[in-house]
């Protein structure tokens, strides 16, 4: 199986990054064939840039791959969420490191089965850095340690490849500490960021990269990879697929996690409930509630576990008992604060999704009123679909589906969660 094969609906960007790491293939091929012929040459030389391989982030127009590279030194993954950003990357990286023997033979990189892809892909290759977070923001100390990784040389591997699954996430401060490094790259080293749109990337960063752009899969090709890599049965893969209309990621987990299932069927329940203001504030709590759930779910997974190697690690004695030497408080505040932040950050992705599975209802909602030929998202619900259709207006949904967009604007703008859910609600009800 081919690395490219996970990368689910993006035939053309998968022909662009093939062909790029064709050219990369070609290159590094060349540098090893005058090394070895070169009088001088020693293993710790480092290579420089041929002709064919361009360092200037915009593409040269060739009728053919021979009269101009295809690669460059830093890419910018782009899509809406579900779209398969990080997995493009991913895959580009397992394909820039593949090692397989059939290269030789006219073979294209990235066979999926050779040690170089496969540790690409696992995230155990030793020039591959997968950088993700689940705090709110990326700061300048990470992003410092990211560039002087990238400065090194490649250990065993053809490229040192750092993929950024979160480049929005980067501060400002961070982002200027990444623009020197995308700015002068070091040689074999290549930068694959990932973000929403270019808007969420600095403008001199984004003007540094190529720019690839995924589109939301289509539902059909996210139920059939559902089925071919999860093993799950075809009639819940579509059903999963057509919920979350085309993303990834949540389709997997709505197939295969009944808790996400029975908080998505609470969500759908959510516009029956806004008759009245009661309703409407209690509906918004157990929004909330449920996305509280969800943090304390993660933390119960991954907080106790941190601390007793933390405590482990600075000489505490075993146990939750155990004294923590004097001096090391605040290592451990640090961790404290660090599990703060992931909860914080759980808990509004969470709230997110629900946001993002009410929008659908009322997509849903509109579709009807419109006499709209597409199939329903939530054909479950259908009946409380149509129920709210029947008793309301395509404009009276429009200002539903906007006061929805409205609350997840103002969690990013870090608004008091729970009042803006209650505001959110009540808009419902007023439509």
């Amino acid at each position: 199986m081919a690395v490219w094969d996970d990368v689910v609906g993006q035939d053309r960007l998968t022909a662009q990054l093939a062909a790029a790491a064709r050219d990369a293939d070609a290159f590094i091929t060349a540098e090893h064939a005058g090394a070895g012929a070169g009088a001088g040459d020693g293993p710790g030389d480092q290579p420089q840039p041929q002709p064919g391989l361009e360092s200037g982030p915009e593409p040269q127009p060739s009728a053919d791959r021979g009269s101009a590279s295809q690669m460059t030194h830093a890419w910018l993954f782009t899509g809406p969420p579900g779209s398969g950003r990080s997995t493009a990357a991913r895959a580009f990286a397992a394909a820039l490191q593949c090692v397989s023997p059939d290269r030789a033979l006219g073979g294209a990189p990235g066979c999926g089965f050779c040690d170089g892809c496969h540790t690409s892909l696992v995230g155990t290759h030793a020039d591959v850095e997968i950088v993700r977070t689940d705090l709110l923001s990326i700061g300048v100390k990470e992003t410092r340690d990211l560039v002087r990784r990238s400065s090194l040389s490649p250990a065993g591997g053809r490229w040192q490849v750092i993929v950024l699954e979160d480049a929005d996430r980067l501060t400002e401060g961070a982002g200027n500490v990444l623009l020197k490094a995308v700015e002068e790259p070091a040689p074999r080293t290549v930068w694959l960021l990932c973000a929403p749109s270019v808007e969420d990337v600095l403008p001199t960063i984004r003007s540094r990269c190529r720019h690839l752009s995924l589109r939301t899969p289509p539902v059909s090709a996210v139920a059939d990879v559902l089925v071919r890599r999860d093993g799950i049965e075809p009639e819940a893969a579509d059903r999963a697929a057509r919920a979350t209309q085309g993303h990834i990621g949540r389709a997997r987990r709505l197939a295969t996690d009944e808790r996400a299932r029975a908080r998505r069927t609470a969500v759908l329940k959510l516009p029956l409930r806004v008759d009245d203001i009661g309703g409407c504030l209690k509906a918004a709590q157990e929004l909330i509630d449920a996305a509280g759930e969800d943090a304390k779910q993660v933390a119960e997974d991954v907080d106790t576990k941190e601390t007793e190697e933390l405590r482990a690690a600075l000489g505490a004695a075993a146990g939750t008992g155990g004294r923590l030497p004097r001096g090391t408080a605040g290592a451990m505040k640090e961790l404290q604060d660090k599990q703060k932040r992931r909860s914080t950050r759980t808990q509004r992705d969470s709230l997110d999704l629900a946001l993002v599975d009410l929008t659908g209802f009322y997509r849903d909602v509109l579709a009807l009123q419109m006499g709209a030929s597409v199939p329903l998202a939530n054909d479950e619900v259908r009946d409380s679909i149509h129920r709210i259709a029947t008793a309301s207006s395509p404009e009276r949904t429009l200002r539903r589906i906007e006061a929805v967009i409205a609350c997840r604007e103002a969690l990013d703008r870090n608004v008091a969660p729970l009042l803006a859910v209650e505001a959110m609600t009540a808009a419902l009800r007023a439509g």
